[in-house]
């Protein structure tokens, strides 16, 4: 038979037979990594025992096609090692991986070398093996299998938590464990005796190395991603060829760790990837993954388990002996580590404090797997090792895991439903029976709408109607008799729900075309650092990210400082129509998630808890109403334009899945739908180009709004223009701080700010026209006042050495600022009535206004911010 029809017989019969197992292994409630190792040691007993027998047909093909299978560990590790980590990563939730990034790490990297260490001297202990082969047999036995234990997590419904830690240890820990066998497999075909320092640091450059590959492969996938965008297969396709590109650049190209750069690849995607790759495609994409996993992790554990007859050719008991050293000294090694070390972790406070029984649980659910078969191999058919450590290692390992496999992984079911670890706590129970009759109620009167609808006798629908009212009778009795949530639990409860919430209403819009992808990365993030301070403060948590959510972004102040320092418009510009839309996608989310409070979370956690996450919501709404209407105020037109192009994206999205739906009716045919997705390329292109935003920020523009320079001839007003610089300030920057040098003057042309004079219990509001800064120019002293933009605030500045020069050259001029600054000065004199209240600027060197409206400055409605704004008003936008 020819080569490629044996690959082709046994890979697809292996594929066939392991369709079977996922539903056996459910109706026998053993782990699926269990049977899959059980099947493929009978299968090669089965090999072993026919090898050479005579016969035909396709049953003999099939073992004769197994028995011929060339599977090599560089087979197993180049082909379904990188689709394995790949998957697993891409699943874990990055940021609850951060969530416990203390735990993890200790358990991924330290546990590693503790297990390692332990095993190998251990071992040298009984065996007349170098110590470095049995430190090499430990590195192998370090990595730990997830695929069995998360199974029954699942299937028991573990917590989150348990699943998590888990996950993120075997991700990590397989990286470092490979990286620690590579070093120590180097040393002993090079014959090397390296240091201990020289073996570390090695380690820590391949560690490193994996990382810095694997995030910079990770980037550029996502940002290659972009020109395929709305093309699925395409787009899946790029994601499985940066798998095998990671893992290959790093290992022979960087010199790093694949395993490491493969895992760091796989979790930028999984944070980034979501916004990146078009929406329709990112659940397909999710699914593609999960099959090549299970097809990955089947086929590996298959094809090594077939090999173990073969490897435990020539047991005996001596190596029973080593194998009971080797469980003892793995057990103690990780038994150290979980419940010596993870203590002392949270205690300094570097990471959370994990519960006794999930350690027990991970104790025992330390399996091993496809992986230490692997690299088993690997030893076995390196040829500049002897003989006898390859037999040593093959017959451990293979023993080692089948052990956890078999002993654990059979009884880790039970362990967990001993430790309760299955079963609700009180309060997720008393929301869970909350939900349920929330639920079920509803279902009720829908099945008997159902009913009517389709004329069912009453004595049939009664039958299943009253199946549902002895359900709500018992979830009644239940309640009346669990014990009462708190409301501050009941409040932080509401509170996370509505987090969550919000995180899944931005990513909506953002898949309905509503919010761009930088916008909807930015709100999910904060969503993230929202939900981490309200798990770890409760309702002063969130309260605490009122202002920070909507707060401007370091880009936006770099754009402002490039604006003022060099006249840069173009990321000013982008920046402010950033943040409209984000300040839009904010308030539309938080007015869905009012009406969500007052619908489901008022039925779930009562009247009370909702009225009280209303008002936090609707302070929040306030502020964004707040910095919207600022930002309206101060560009109308602009904010037509985006409001025009927010809504345009909404309506393209509409039309497209109209147009699907036309085509899934046949009422069009592919060629009409094909020429109407034309069409509506074309105009999205057109919708995405940024509308042009004026400033206003044109010299004579300006100087014309300011009181100051009315009546000034052109000529004398075109010669101070050529002296004036605009500045834009953003709402809630400090322009003037109080004791610093005078060294320019503002016109305000646009906008409003608030003068904070020592002594005055209200601050002084100055608007369009007015003037600041002046006196101290003037008397050469420092400021005594603070200067603060109520809204975006459009002025003329005009420094110090222009100003004297100005003075000097403009006796007209210099006499109407000799007759402001009088004017202030007796505006500023005490009044000889002592109840008498003093109006109008009181700021002695800086808020001053204009020529005759001195005194009505203050109580004039300003542009670009409302009158009467409360302190700080712009702050928050």
């Amino acid at each position: 038979m020819h080569d490629i029809v044996i690959y082709v017989l046994g890979v697809s019969g292996l594929l066939a037979l392991v369709s079977f197992l996922p539903p056996l292994a459910a109706r026998l409630q053993v782990p699926y990594t269990v049977l899959l190792a059980a099947v493929g040691v009978a299968l090669g007993a089965v090999i072993q025992s026919f090898a050479g027998v005579q016969g035909a047909g396709p049953v003999h093909d099939f073992l004769n096609s197994l028995a011929g299978l060339d599977v090599s560990s560089e087979v197993l590790l180049y082909i379904f090692l990188p689709v394995l980590l790949f998957e697993t990563a891409l699943a874990v939730d990055v940021r609850r991986l951060f969530d416990d990034i203390g735990p993890i790490l200790v358990l991924a990297v330290v546990a590693v070398f503790v297990c390692t260490f332990a095993v190998g001297f251990a071992l040298s202990l009984f065996t007349s093996m170098g110590l470095v082969s049995c430190l090499l047999l430990g590195s192998i036995l370090a990595t730990t299998d997830p695929a069995a234990v998360v199974g029954v997590f699942r299937d028991l419904g573990a917590p989150r938590r348990l699943t998590m830690l888990v996950e993120g240890e075997s991700l990590l820990n397989d990286a470092a464990a490979i990286a620690l066998f590579t070093l120590l497999l180097g040393m002993l075909t090079s014959r090397a005796h390296g240091g201990a320092m020289e073996a570390a640091t090695e380690f820590l450059r391949d560690f490193a190395g994996g990382v810095l590959t694997g995030y910079v492969c990770g980037r550029v996938a996502c940002f290659l991603v972009e020109p395929v965008r709305d093309q699925p297969m395409a787009e899946i396709t790029l994601t499985v060829a940066l798998a095998y590109l990671t893992y290959v650049l790093a290992e022979h190209y960087v010199g790093a760790s694949g395993v490491v750069a493969v895992v760091t690849a796989a979790l930028v995607v999984g944070s980034v990837g979501r916004t990146r790759i078009s929406p329709a495609t990112w659940g397909a994409l999710e699914h593609v993954w999960r099959q090549l996993g299970f097809w990955a992790n089947s086929l590996i554990f298959l094809m090594t388990a077939i090999l173990v007859p073969r490897l435990l050719l020539g047991i005996g008991w001596v190596d029973v002996g080593l194998l009971a050293v080797v469980v003892v000294a793995a057990t103690a090694a990780r038994a150290l580590v979980l419940f010596g070390l993870l203590p002392l972790l949270s205690a300094t406070g570097l990471g959370q404090q994990v519960s006794h029984s999930y350690k027990a649980v991970m104790l025992w659910g330390g399996l091993r797997g496809a992986v230490s078969l692997t690299l088993a191999l690997a030893v076995t058919e390196n040829g500049r090792l002897p003989e006898r450590v390859q037999s040593f290692v093959a017959v451990i390992v293979t023993g080692f895991v089948f052990y956890t496999l078999f002993v654990n992984g059979t009884t880790l079911r039970a362990l967990i439903r001993l430790l309760k670890l299955d079963q609700l706590s009180p309060v997720e129970h008393a929301m869970r029976n909350r939900a349920l009759a929330l639920s079920l109620a509803s279902i009720r009167e829908r099945v008997e709408n159902v009913a009517r609808h389709y004329e069912v006798d009453e004595a049939a629908t009664e039958a299943v109607v009253s199946q549902y009212a002895d359900r709500l009778g018992a979830i009644d009795r239940e309640r009346e008799a669990e014990l009462p949530i708190s409301n501050e639990d009941r409040v932080t409860i509401g509170l996370a729900i509505l987090v969550n919430r919000e995180e899944e209403l931005y990513f909506a819009h953002f898949k309905e075309g509503v919010l761009s992808r930088g916008v909807a990365e930015l709100l999910t993030a904060r969503s993230a650092r929202l939900l981490d301070a309200v798990k770890a403060q409760g309702r002063a948590g969130y309260r605490a990210f009122e202002e920070p959510f909507i707060a401007f972004t370091p880009w936006m102040r770099v754009a402002s400082l490039l604006h003022r320092r060099l006249g840069w418009r173009a990321p000013l510009a982008r920046r402010l129509a950033f943040r409209f839309e984000i300040l839009v996608g904010v308030r539309t989310v938080q007015r869905e998630l009012l009406d969500f409070t007052q619908t489901k979370i008022a039925q779930v956690l009562g009247q009370d808890v909702s009225c009280e996450l209303e008002g936090m919501l609707a302070v929040r709404l306030a502020m964004v109403e707040q910095a919207l209407a600022a930002m309206k105020l101060q560009y109308p037109d602009y904010a037509l334009m985006l409001q025009s192009r927010y809504v345009g994206r909404a309506a393209l999205r509409l039309e497209e899945a109209d147009f699907r739906a036309l085509h899934a009716e046949s009422i069009i045919s592919a060629e009409v739908l094909t020429d109407l997705e034309r069409d509506l390329d074309t105009r999205r292109r057109a919708l995405e180009r940024l509308p042009k935003l004026d400033l206003r920020l044109d010299l004579m523009d300006l100087v014309g709004r300011v009181r100051f320079f009315d009546g000034l001839e052109e000529g004398r007003l075109r010669g101070i223009t050529t002296l004036l610089k605009p500045r834009l300030a953003l709402p809630g920057e400090t322009i003037v701080r109080r004791g610093e040098r005078g060294d320019a003057m503002f016109f305000i042309a646009s906008g409003a700010v608030e003068v904070l004079v020592p002594g005055l219990a209200e601050p002084v509001k100055l608007g369009t026209g007015d003037v600041f800064g002046e006196m101290a120019l003037l008397t050469r002293q420092r400021r005594n006042a603070d200067v603060r933009a109520l809204g975006y605030c459009q002025m003329l500045v005009l420094d110090a050495k222009d100003f004297r020069q100005l003075m000097r050259r403009d006796t007209e001029l210099r006499a109407h600022f000799q007759a402001l600054a009088e004017a202030r000065r007796n505006a500023l004199k005490p009044k000889p009535p002592a109840d008498q209240v003093v109006k109008g600027p009181a700021e002695a060197g800086e808020a001053v206004a204009a020529g005759p409206v001195a005194q009505e400055a203050p109580q004039a409605a300003p542009q670009g911010a409302p009158q009467g704004a409360p302190q700080g008003a712009g702050a928050q936008g």
